[in-house]
């Protein structure tokens, strides 16, 4: 592992800011730190960065433990929300700016510089300023000045919030395009759970100072380990007793369970032709309009479900009775969870017509 936490502890106070934290980073991964607002992320990068230091645990770069090595000498870059670049300063002595600290030479810090501006696609605005520059291209000049003093971890705190929608979008490719270029192991926190699957390798998810789970998008999103993961990634609907629908008696009484929209398939009524006994009989209470697609929310004996709907089929409209099926649910068993599929979903009810 390139960076690792062992056992860190971290309080503020009687505030309990980091609890147990443990977790390790392959060198040259892009791995996002995400949890809700308070739940201990920024505190990790803090630590890591040298800014904060733990109460107790050990922190690993390249294998060297770095507690007791001051930030400026721990080998990180790192990149603000708000960007923090110097007003006064042109783009070209932003870059500069942390190769003017560790003295290097003229030739050698304006070869870097440009080298560094070209790789973050603003060749040609070197005597800007920043006020003269948008968001986007604010945040690209902070990210060309963590790099340019060639950091062993780049470290990122919200690099998107301060940027709107549109540039986000475009910025978050070419984040994750130019860090796997240059193969430098960062780690960015943010609370966006679709920019943490879009721009990361792995997910590092936080809560209440804890680390929930650690693993891939597509594993984290398929496999979440505890109810909170369970519930924070996608749009989960969470319904209590669960064993009332068709298909999952077999749960146990007064279970809670996650039900997501693609757990589910909502049919005009009279246009269902397959596992007709695994389907509910609903009432639709809303449609909204996702620009790709309808969000439909159904009533099924008092509990309330959200699905997809396509355009091409037949429409709805509020009021009318329908026919859910429900494929599967994540039971909440305690402090694990579990993928339990519709037993009543059997291939030889089919009806056709």
């Amino acid at each position: 592992m390139y960076v690792e936490m062992k056992h860190i502890e971290k309080n503020y106070g009687s505030f309990h800011a980091s609890r147990d934290v443990s977790f390790g980073i392959d060198k040259g991964k892009l791995v996002a730190l995400l949890g809700p607002s308070g739940s201990g992320k920024t505190t990790i990068l803090r630590m890591l960065a040298g800014l904060e230091n733990p109460n107790s645990g050990d922190i690993f770069i390249d294998g060297r433990r770095v507690n007791d090595i001051p930030a400026a000498k721990r080998g990180i870059g790192f990149v603000f929300q708000n960007y923090a670049l110097f007003r006064y300063m042109t783009v070209f002595d932003n870059v500069a700016f942390g190769l003017e600290i560790q003295k290097r030479p003229k030739d050698e810090i304006r070869r870097r510089v440009l080298e560094m501006i070209d790789l973050v696609g603003l060749s040609g605005m070197e005597k800007r300023y920043p006020n003269q520059l948008s968001g986007g291209q604010r945040q690209r000049v902070a990210f060309a000045r963590a790099l340019a003093p060639n950091p062993q971890v780049l470290l990122l705190d919200e690099p998107f919030a301060a940027i709107d929608a549109k540039v986000r979008q475009e910025l978050r490719n070419w984040l994750k395009d130019t860090i796997h270029r240059v193969g430098i192991t960062s780690i960015f926190v943010t609370h966006d759970q679709d920019e943490a699957v879009e721009v990361a390798d792995e997910i590092i998810i936080t809560n209440h100072g804890r680390i929930e789970q650690v693993g891939t998008p597509l594993d984290i999103y398929r496999q979440p380990q505890t109810p909170f993961v369970a519930q924070f990634i996608g749009t989960p609907v969470v319904i209590n007793n669960c064993n009332i629908l068709t298909g999952f008696l077999s749960i146990g009484q007064g279970k809670q369970a996650i039900v997501r929209p693609e757990f589910l398939k909502i049919y005009k009524y009279g246009t269902m032709k397959q596992y007709i006994s695994a389907a509910e009989e609903g009432t639709v209470e809303a449609v909204v309009f996702r620009g790709s697609h309808l969000d439909v929310t159904v009533r099924i004996k008092g509990l309330a479900v959200h699905g997809e709907y396509s355009f091409d089929d037949p429409p709805l409209n509020v009021g009318e009775t329908v026919q859910v099926l429900i494929y599967r649910l994540y039971v909440l068993d305690g402090d694990k969870t579990y993928l339990k599929e519709n037993s009543a979903m059997t291939s030889a009810d089919v009806f056709y017509i």
